[in-house]
């Protein structure tokens, strides 16, 4: 599967970000612009996302090697990568089988473990939500405000709205593969060698993503990961405190 990518800047080492679920190579727009003055920076739309390809199979050894053929394609042989939660599953990921692929591994307020559920509403809403009838953007905020009261996470989800040709909308993701593959999304990631290059795990303050007790796992498997939390930020760090985060890369 060939991913689609955008590139940021022509000079410095590569650089690739990989957004998390729901998520596409534009909520990292701002935080590509900025680090692109000392990298050349890739954002990446995983599968299933944004304009990347439609696929039933998903899971992380699979969206780890689409990675890796990326880096392939574009002739990169080593990189730093950069992933948010559900990318943050996929770097570590593609860490493990690739290491030599790796120069430093950024994983964002993710931990290598399983998860509760705690996106089955918004597949719910996504799903009852008739895209194709809505004329205006504002139409579909409007109807998607019943189950989710945060403007911010409202506008994050419908990003994914895409206009069709013919009127009304349709969602860019593969929503019911998204949903087929949610247990393994959710599920510890298959992590047993770990890495001895730099790591940097990065948490939002007000985010439970990453806890105390997730440092011993986090060390053993990463022995010079350093552990930094973004003051004022949830589990989006890097839109709830741009500033704080790159301060923190």
């Amino acid at each position: 599967m060939k991913l689609f990518y955008k590139q940021y800047g022509e000079t410095g080492e590569p650089l690739f970000i990989l957004h998390g679920l729901f998520g596409m190579l534009d909520n990292w727009h701002r935080v590509a612009g900025a680090l692109s003055e000392e990298y050349v920076v890739y954002t990446v739309d995983q599968r299933n996302h944004g304009h990347s390809p439609h696929s039933n199979e998903m899971n992380y050894e699979i969206m780890a090697m689409d990675l890796k053929n990326l880096m392939d394609d574009l002739r990169v042989k080593k990189a730093t990568i950069l992933g948010h939660s559900m990318g943050g599953k996929t770097v570590m990921q593609f860490c493990e089988m690739f290491p030599e692929m790796v120069e430093k591994l950024i994983v964002v307020d993710i931990a290598p473990k399983a998860y509760k559920p705690g996106h089955t509403l918004y597949f719910e809403a996504l799903k009852s939500l008739d895209f194709a009838s809505f004329e205006k953007r504002r139409d579909a905020e409007q109807a998607l405000e019943a189950y989710e009261p945060n403007a911010g996470i409202r506008l994050f989800l419908l990003k994914n709205m895409t206009r069709k040709k013919r009127g009304g909308f349709e969602l860019k993701m593969n929503l019911k593969a998204i949903e087929n593959a949610y247990k393994e999304i959710i599920g510890s990631a298959n992590i047993k060698n770990g890495f001895e290059g730099e790591v940097l795990f990065i948490k939002g303050e007000n985010s439970r993503y990453l806890e105390d007790e997730d440092l011993e796992v986090i060390l053993n498997l990463y022995p010079n990961a350093k552990i930094t939390s973004v003051p004022n930020a949830g589990h989006w760090v890097h839109a709830e405190n741009y500033q704080g985060f790159l301060e923190a890369l």
